[in-house]
């Protein structure tokens, strides 16, 4: 379409000059013929002597032919003068060499005027690219959002946190809401989204309406609200959970202090159970604090890309203390060929750390726990593009009924033998939020007397 419109142009401007030059004739022939017919009439009524007629004829004739000349060329300059007229400031001529002086007077103003005119276009194309530049380098995301409400333009920092998927956004009946009354009002509007998917988001939305087009700029608060969750979940959480083992060990302290003072035996039993409570709360907290810490940073996925076999192969022989004392092995099943993931190295080895101290407690005695990994694209139930990672135990199993639980702060199948294997109820809470910052998929399946499988799915892409 370019090409086509610079051709229309380019014959334009020379049909332009092609006719520069027939018009200067025909007005140089009008201005011969006036006088030559005058001067006929008059030599046919013997009213001017034929000779001083010719004379005179030839003086006009020759002033016309002068002037057509003149006007002819400057009629071609100003063609050429129009065709630069779409040229940008710096090749516009800055004088005309036209011969008339009305006419090189007009040509000068027009110069002028277009060169001004391409002045103020420049600057403010380069006022709009400054300002394009300014808003794709915002911190935070910007959107802007036709009449129809669909995305135009997004900025990096949006592509950063949503990806190219901004429906859920979009949907949501708040930003509709708020986008109805900037329009409606031609005011900013500012309004607080609380997203579910694809992971829990809370964002301040500001709304800007500018022409027929809206900008809708975006503050995440979600880290903001999850450390005010995290403060208040710790609290309620610790208490919860810690005051168990406090009142054991103010028990025993009371009971040191009083009748067992004096009895050896029964000091070296209490202060057994003690360091071993002691113990518990001390892996409590620091469970609560590391779920707190990954629930702070769930809403950001991690970007380092992992080749996940030698972390696999590492946690695995860093379980051996715990094979040992429960007679048991692990059987490792895992390809060399296995997709790289954006994955937290960390978070993913605390994930299967987990899983492998949950499979060795409540495994078997001398039992076999197996580590399989595989290309998604080997499991109908997930996505083809990522890792599948499962962890499978020869244990009792779990009932149908308590798996929908098993993720949930606190929650035990079996209270007491928890407690006994040194459980704090968090392990499993901690292995789905930091699935769910990775954008995968946690997966349980369990048999009754025949064991546990857990399945963690990651994708390549997140």
């Amino acid at each position: 379409m370019a090409d086509a419109g610079l051709t229309t142009k380019t014959l334009n401007d020379k049909a332009l000059s092609d006719k520069a030059w027939p018009a200067a004739l025909a007005f140089f022939l009008a201005l011969g013929a006036l006088p030559t017919i005058i001067f006929g009439l008059l030599v046919s009524f013997h009213e001017l002597a034929l000779l001083p007629g010719l004379i005179s004829w030839g003086i006009c004739l020759t002033v016309a032919l002068g002037f057509g000349v003149l006007l002819g060329r400057d009629m071609a300059v100003m063609a050429q003068l129009v065709r630069s007229l779409r040229m940008s400031p710096d090749e516009l001529p800055r004088t005309t060499n036209l011969a008339v002086p009305g006419m090189r007077l007009l040509g000068q103003e027009a110069i002028n005027l277009v060169r001004a005119e391409r002045l103020n276009q420049a600057r403010a194309s380069d006022r709009s690219a400054a300002d394009h530049a300014l808003l794709e380098r915002l911190p935070d995301p910007l959107l802007r959002l036709n009449a129809s409400g669909a995305v135009i333009w997004r900025n990096a920092s949006a592509i950063a946190t949503f990806g190219m998927e901004t429906a859920a956004l979009l949907r949501h009946p708040d930003l509709r809401a708020a986008l109805t009354e900037a329009t409606n009002t031609g005011s900013p509007v500012r309004q607080s989204i609380a997203l579910t998917v694809p992971v829990p988001r809370n964002l301040d939305a500001t709304v800007i309406p500018v022409g027929g087009l809206a900008y809708v700029l975006i503050a995440d608060r979600t880290r903001e609200r999850n450390v005010e969750k995290m403060r208040a979940d710790f609290v309620a959480n610790s208490s919860h959970e810690l005051r168990t083992p406090l009142a054991s060990l103010i028990g025993f302290i009371e009971t040191l202090r009083g009748p067992a003072a004096d009895d050896v035996e029964a000091q070296q039993r209490f202060l057994g159970i003690m360091a071993e409570q002691a113990h518990r709360m001390q892996r409590v907290i620091e469970d609560l604090l590391s779920l707190s810490r990954i629930e702070i940073n769930e809403h950001q996925p991690p970007e380092t890309v992992l080749f996940l076999p030698p972390l696999l192969e590492r946690i695995a022989a860093g379980m051996e203390p715990m094979l040992q004392s429960n007679n048991a092995k692990i059987e490792l099943s895992i390809p060399a060929d296995l997709p790289r993931i954006p994955a937290d190295a960390d978070q993913l080895a605390q994930v299967f750390t987990n899983l492998l101290d949950n499979a060795i407690k409540y495994g078997k005695r001398g039992g076999c726990i197996k580590v399989t990994a595989a290309p998604a694209s080997t499991d109908d139930r997930f996505a083809a593009n990522g890792v599948l990672v499962s962890v499978t135990d020869d244990g009792v199993g779990i009932a149908r009924e308590h798996i929908p639980r098993l993720t949930e702060r606190f929650y035990r199948v079996d209270k007491g033998r928890s407690r006994a294997v040194g459980g704090t109820g968090l392990g499993l809470a901690i292995v789905k939020h930091v699935v769910n910052r990775h954008r995968g998929r946690l997966l349980i399946d369990s048999v009754e007397g025949q064991g546990t499988t857990f399945t963690v799915w990651l994708p390549s892409r997140p």
